[in-house]
């Protein structure tokens, strides 16, 4: 039963495109298929969460880390009387606009589009879903609902103030500049609760995952976390109720604390704050103007001491910082090779460049294509076209790529 204040899917503010309803399946599920089905869902399997792709089985990939916060959206959504699915579709499509190499590529993407309209991949994920995806016969991208669109650009929270101008940055990146012309998405206001939902659930899984992703790397151990807050009680735990119990199921049991941790205080906190709150709609959730899937202040305090922790001990440990200069070096020799010949794209690319007028249109659309690739297939494009076919090629990748 969902509460007043979800997202109810026959109150759909509809697609852009219209369509005829389904008989069987809810706007959002929909919303929900068209994701799991989509290239760029697929292509997630082979990009980086936070160690490059093919270093080890047991490391998240993106497209891992959008089930598991699919799987936490969906848990708490339910908890909370929310729509499940709505908030499963935005977790699943919230990291489709990732580049490959993580974090490290898109801040080099960043800082070759800079005159160019700038790169953002939550901004990228709109342009994939309204323009990239081309399956359909009768429009460009998925035709998702304004509800997804909103909770894809605004999970975060708003993107701009009441007079338009960007909270971040001079101006917004193109992509996401150019979807909310076309279908408002009310950049200045929160979004529905689901969304907020689904970025909470962002936090919890990348929380959790990149501890253990840490321990499996040896970066650290198990005794450098029974130091921090959060982390240390969860170890205790463990060892009072079993003693002697064998490492990597202490490990688990540990993490599976930390993980529970985090949800119970996200769900004591919203109903706390919606308990006592008069709200009949979904619309009353984003006149709020406040967010209310949060931490509590305390658990938000004891997770900082745990980023920074990963921060110095993992996302800038000596071989990811190595690593990331290196796959730097991939985007930043890639992106002005194909604005220099960019008729070493594909095909179905060429037309595009054809079509474009000026340097802007051209690096848009290499962006797109650079933003597009996996991690292996940006190396090995790297290798063929940078390095040389026959010749030298360029160096084993062997260490990993992290966060900020």
């Amino acid at each position: 039963m969902l509460k007043p204040y979800a997202t109810q899917p026959e109150q759909s503010r509809g697609r852009l495109h219209p369509e005829a309803v389904s008989t069987f399946r809810t706007p959002f599920q929909r919303d929900r298929d068209r994701i799991i089905h989509s290239s760029a869902f697929r292509r997630l399997k082979h990009k980086t969460q936070v160690f490059i792709e093919h270093e080890g089985d047991y490391y998240r990939t993106r497209l891992t880390h959008s089930i598991e916060v699919a799987q936490v959206a969906r848990t708490l959504a339910g908890a909370l009387g929310l729509n499940s699915d709505l908030a499963e579709a935005i977790a699943l499509a919230h990291d489709l606009g990732h580049p490959p190499f993580g974090h490290t590529g898109e801040d080099a993407l960043e800082a070759l589009m800079a005159a160019f309209g700038g790169f953002d991949h939550n901004a990228q994920a709109l342009r994939i879903v309204t323009a990239l995806e081309r399956h359909y016969a009768d429009f460009d991208g998925l035709n998702l609902t304004w509800e997804t669109l909103e909770g894809i650009a605004k999970h975060n929270g708003p993107v701009t103030d009441a007079s338009g101008a960007p909270l971040k940055g001079e101006a917004l990146p193109y992509a996401l500049a150019e979807c909310n012309a076309a279908f408002d998405l009310e950049l200045a206001g929160y979004a529905s609760a689901e969304a907020q939902v689904a970025a909470i659930a962002d936090d919890i899984a990348y929380n959790h995952h990149d501890l253990h992703d840490g321990l499996r790397s040896g970066l650290f151990t198990e005794a450098d976390l029974m130091e921090l807050p959060i982390t240390g009680p969860a170890f205790e735990e463990v060892d009072r109720l079993y003693p002697g119990l064998e490492p990597m199921r202490r490990r688990h049991e540990a993490l599976r604390r930390v993980f529970g941790v985090m949800v119970e205080d996200v769900l004591l906190v919203a109903g706390t704050r919606l308990g006592p709150a008069t709200l009949s709609s979904a619309q009353d959730i984003r006149d709020l103007r406040l967010k209310i899937i949060r931490f509590s202040d305390r658990l938000f305090r004891e997770l900082k001491v745990i980023r920074q922790f990963l921060f110095t001990r993992m996302y800038r440990a000596p071989s990811v910082v190595a690593m990331r200069a290196r796959v730097t070096e991939v985007v930043q020799d890639l992106f002005p090779l194909f604005m220099a010949q960019p008729e070493l794209m594909p095909p179905e690319w060429r037309r595009d460049v054809a079509a474009a007028t000026g340097d802007t249109a051209l690096a848009r659309i290499v962006a797109d294509y650079v933003s597009g690739m996996t991690d292996r297939f940006a190396l090995q494009e790297h290798a063929r076209l940078v390095m040389g076919e026959g010749g030298r090629h360029a160096p084993p990748i062997e260490g990993g790529s992290g966060r900020r």
